[in-house]
């Protein structure tokens, strides 16, 4: 017989796997910048090569949905959620330490390539796990007198600051290490760390984390079932159709930025990890915020001014271009600190509000499955819009030695980023929602 345990300790538990699983997702950004340097430097790809690579290497992300059913109807001794969790680190920690321990030149892009796949396979399967129990967890409030007191999105708020600070470390320690290291060091630390996680994973069991009891044994079939009937819900289709449309539409430039910065500017590595690490903590300052004065305002009024906000960014990106602020006296090195890093993670302020909203609409019992879909249907925009971005820069004859191109790039970067927001209507007021849940 499975021992109890009390509400307290089960917050403690599910707090430490839930911190802890975001927190590592979050330091992601270290490896990540070694990859962007080694491909750079080390293997010398044109920035339409590494763009491709960074968004290719997220195609095991849009199998989301099939991890998410899998992990719904398919227990492993017992559990559904912490096996896939240790499963997912245990693969990070495999492809991380693989492509760390050939020397410099022992690793060619093919590689290389199969390797991030290989990562971005466990990532998945990890945030699905993490992803799911937020989502059922977050339901409970709603449904259990004894958590009244645990206000709605408390924990979506906590799982993003844990994130937001591994990404502030990840990229702080980054700008340093990628200077006095090899990426392959850094590789090497990150998948240690990942088998650190894993072994704390394997530690807890899943009993100790009172989540929701689900129907067990339902069914792959019956669980895709589950998931094609709330997909039908017009509030939940409508709303992902949307979510995915704003990112998709949006040509990303990033590579040709990260060249334009680091081969015209001569930007320093260290200075791009501050930028990163000001970006990060601006999420975090986020989800401090939200957590405490935004989440009674309505998702699509804050989803809406955070896609304005990303099209202002992307104008200032383009006077930075022009010299306008060099004009004036900032250096472009201030500008990279204070606005590059900020951009970057502002296309991923829409994601809190929006998880909110999802995990109010998701049909109890495939929590897994929708917030899964979700982030698939998030990962192909982001692929899109990598794709988008090449083409782009390509026409504008944007290459890693000619960036005449580029300001009329970012132009019409910042008109795709506003034609969502024609579309808005699609995102549910959270007014109406509590108005059929009263009639229901």
């Amino acid at each position: 017989m499975a021992p109890a345990f009390s509400e307290s300790a089960c917050g403690r538990n599910r707090k430490l796997l839930l911190g802890i699983g975001y927190l590592v997702q979050g330091l992601r950004c270290f490896p990540w910048m070694g990859v962007i340097f080694f491909l750079k430097d080390g293997l010398r790809v044109e920035p339409s090569t590494l763009q491709i690579l960074q968004n290719s290497a997220n195609l095991p992300m849009v199998a989301k949905p099939f991890y998410g059913i899998l992990s719904d109807s398919f227990y492993i001794c017992g559990q559904h959620r912490v096996p896939y969790i240790a499963l997912g680190a245990f693969l990070q920690a495999l492809s991380w330490i693989a492509i760390a321990i050939p020397g410099k030149s022992g690793i060619s892009f093919f590689s290389i390539t199969f390797y991030l796949l290989l990562s971005n396979l466990g990532a998945s399967i990890v945030e699905v796990a993490n992803d799911a129990m937020v989502a059922e967890t977050a339901k409970q409030p709603l449904s259990s007198k004894k958590r009244k007191a645990s206000p709605s999105g408390e924990l979506q708020s906590f799982v993003w600051m844990a994130s937001s600070i591994g990404g502030v470390v990840g990229n702080l320690i980054g700008g340093v290490a990628i200077d006095k290291y090899s990426p392959q060091m850094m590789f090497f630390i990150y998948g240690v760390l990942l088998c650190f996680q894993f072994l704390i994973t394997l530690s807890i069991r899943e009993s100790s984390l009172d989540l929701p009891k689900s129907p067990s044994h339902i069914g792959f079939k019956k669980q895709f079932s589950e998931l094609l009937n709330a997909l039908k819900k017009p509030e939940i289709f409508y709303s992902i159709t949307w979510f995915a449309f704003s990112y998709a539409v949006i040509p990303a430039l990033t590579g040709t930025m990260f060249y334009y910065q680091t081969q015209h500017l001569k930007i320093e590595s260290s200075v791009l990890g501050i930028s990163k690490v000001f970006g990060q903590a601006a999420m975090l300052l986020w989800g401090v915020v939200y957590n405490r004065h935004l989440k009674s305002i309505s998702s699509r009024k804050l989803i809406t001014a955070v896609q304005v906000s990303m099209a202002i960014f992307m104008i200032s990106d383009l006077l930075f271009v022009k010299g306008v602020y060099q004009q004036i006296g900032l250096p472009d090195s201030v500008y990279v600190v204070l606005f590059s890093g900020v951009l970057e993670v502002l296309y991923f302020f829409k994601i809190l509000p929006f998880s909110v909203l999802m995990a109010k609409l998701c049909p109890p019992g495939c929590e897994g499955s929708v917030m899964a879909f979700v982030m698939s249907a998030i990962a192909l925009a982001f692929i899109v819009s990598g794709y988008f971005g090449v083409a782009l820069a390509s026409y504008f004859g944007v290459s890693g030695d000619d960036f005449s191109g580029l300001p009329q790039g970012l132009l019409v970067q910042a008109v795709c980023t506003l034609l969502p927001i024609f579309l808005a209507s699609w995102i549910p007021e959270d007014a109406k929602l509590k108005g059929e849940k009263k009639q229901n």
